[in-house]
């Protein structure tokens, strides 16, 4: 059985093996790309970078229409749970295991979006599968350090520049993080961050001689095949 990675646009994607479902910063109201909403959500965990609008996005509502639950930094969990979902609350170099697998939290340099907060972003083994989602962040030289913890599968970058790395640094970030495979996320959801996903892996591939995969918003691939 392979784990499907699915991509809604923005940060949002989830990892499915089986009956078994994580998504990953579900801001589905309000985003553009406008490829699933709440209701179309079915999974049991649900992991949150940071407190930003667009990436807690509809967190309550799907946590509460699956009894989900929230994986997080302490300050973004508290904040589910004042909502009234169940949580796990993590922080920065902590790890720990659930029934796919493992999370360990990583930095993240963004803004938390809540009080007292720090953006993250994660290393997660799902059933195997190792797949690096930075969330909201410049580069940052530990990158080159992040496949201490094993070797990485998939490494999921923002490209979007403004908010986060641009297209160059998030190709120089591939090239420190050194996953297998390096997927473009958090571009065009708006203009000031209308960015080429194209251009970005054909950075990582002719510069950096790594491998870049462009899933398209709203489309799904199978990992490790």
């Amino acid at each position: 059985m392979k784990t499907k990675l699915t991509y809604y646009g923005h940060s949002c994607f989830m990892l499915t093996r089986g009956d078994v479902s994580m998504i990953f910063d579900p801001f589905l109201t309000g985003n553009t790309w406008e490829k699933a909403k709440p209701e179309d959500i079915k999974c049991q965990y649900i992991f949150v970078s940071h407190g930003h609008a667009d990436h807690y996005g509809d967190t309550d509502a799907i946590a509460k229409a699956n009894d989900a639950l929230v994986i997080s930094t302490a300050e973004v969990a508290h904040k589910a749970e004042e909502a009234g979902c169940r949580a796990h609350a993590m922080h920065l170099g902590g790890k720990f295991d659930f029934e796919f697998g493992s999370v360990r939290i990583v930095p993240a340099f963004h803004g938390a979006g809540v009080p007292g907060g720090h953006a993250c972003g994660v290393i997660v083994d799902f059933y195997g599968d190792i797949v690096y989602f930075a969330g909201d962040t410049a580069f940052f030289s530990d990158m080159k350090l992040l496949n201490r913890f094993g070797d990485i599968d998939y490494a999921l970058l923002p490209i979007g520049d403004n908010y986060t790395m641009g297209v160059e640094d998030a190709a120089l970030a591939a090239s420190y993080v050194k996953a297998r495979i390096s997927i473009p996320i958090h571009y065009k959801t708006w203009p000031v961050i209308d960015r080429e996903p194209g251009v970005f892996a054909s950075l990582v591939e002719a510069k950096y001689n790594q491998t870049a995969v462009i899933v398209e918003p709203g489309s799904s691939i199978e990992l490790n095949v």
